[in-house]
């Protein structure tokens, strides 16, 4: 019986539609993120085109009339055109109905690509992508070690914009630590206002065991945020983004759904239910169900 070629666990966005997944690398090209452990032991490369081909073969006999699939693994899209393209024209040979082809993927994959090979991608159903930039504060870029800067952050999505490539954008909340919370949140906010994702997600930071950033708490190189100060610390970016986006957050907040579309028109009411956690929330609970976290 056939079984698809996924090397090791499978990480995938769980707000696209989670089947079919396709694995055509494996590992993360960066995998120097000082909050990430996801693929600390896997060195990246790409699989065997022989795997991908397998691997199509097996969803096209299972769901012949798929019209989405996500890209797997760390940053997909790391690859080359020349290499990506021979992929995307066979996912479209085996899957004839394709529409949207994901990925997540790093600011740096985007550089290696010229704005025609972005559209002649989309053309081939990249229409939708997932970018971790996680901050756009360069102290604070630097400070986790992302590998590049708030101006790549902008350089690359107006080539996005130009391809006619949507993407969401990640804020990644507490990842400035105390020293440097309130630059964090204010200038991620404007650099993501500046890109226009049609998505802004935000997620507290974990810190996980065997990450540099935990070492650096417990030297007392790093002050992590509390739980009260997390949310201050993303009322604050809520505060000053200011671009029409869909708007999600992995915060451990269970008290206020902060998630939805037309981010201004609720701009006034997510701000007012953070108020509202920061002052009633139990902080105790949300620092419990992070600490049962076991990954990104």
């Amino acid at each position: 019986m056939p079984i698809m070629h996924f090397t090791g666990t499978v990480y995938r966005n769980p707000y696209w539609p989670t089947f079919p997944l396709l694995e055509i690398t494996q590992g993360c090209t960066h995998n120097k993120c000082k909050f990430c452990t996801m693929y600390r032991d896997v060195p990246f490369k790409m699989s065997p085109m022989k795997w991908i081909e397998e691997d199509l073969q097996e969803i096209a006999s299972i769901a012949p009339n798929a019209t989405t699939i996500q890209l797997l693994s760390a940053n997909p899209l790391a690859l080359s055109f020349e290499k990506l393209e021979p992929i995307l024209v066979m996912i479209n040979k085996y899957l004839p109905k394709m529409e949207y082809i994901y990925a997540c993927t790093r600011v740096t994959d985007i550089r290696n690509k010229t704005v025609g090979e972005l559209k002649k991608m989309r053309e081939l159903g990249v229409k939708e992508i997932s970018l971790g930039v996680e901050s756009g504060d360069d102290t604070t870029l630097d400070r986790i070690n992302k590998g590049y800067h708030a101006s790549d952050i902008i350089e690359q999505c107006n080539k996005l914009h130009e391809a006619g490539i949507e993407f969401w954008m990640t804020f990644l909340n507490d990842t400035a630590g105390r020293e440097h919370s309130r630059d964090h949140a204010i200038n991620s906010a404007i650099i993501f206002s500046q890109c226009k994702p049609m998505l802004v997600g935000t997620g507290g930071l974990t810190l996980f065991p065997g990450t540099p950033l935990l070492e650096e708490a417990q030297r007392g190189e790093f002050t992590p945020l509390s739980e009260k100060e997390m949310l201050e610390e993303l009322k604050l970016f809520v505060e000053n983004l200011t671009c029409d986006c869909s708007f999600i957050t992995h915060h451990t907040i269970t008290g206020v759904n902060l998630t939805g579309a037309n981010f201004m028109q609720r701009k006034d009411k997510i701000i007012a239910a953070l108020d509202r956690e920061i002052r009633h929330g139990d902080m105790d609970i949300y620092a419990a169900i992070r600490s049962r976290k076991s990954n990104l």
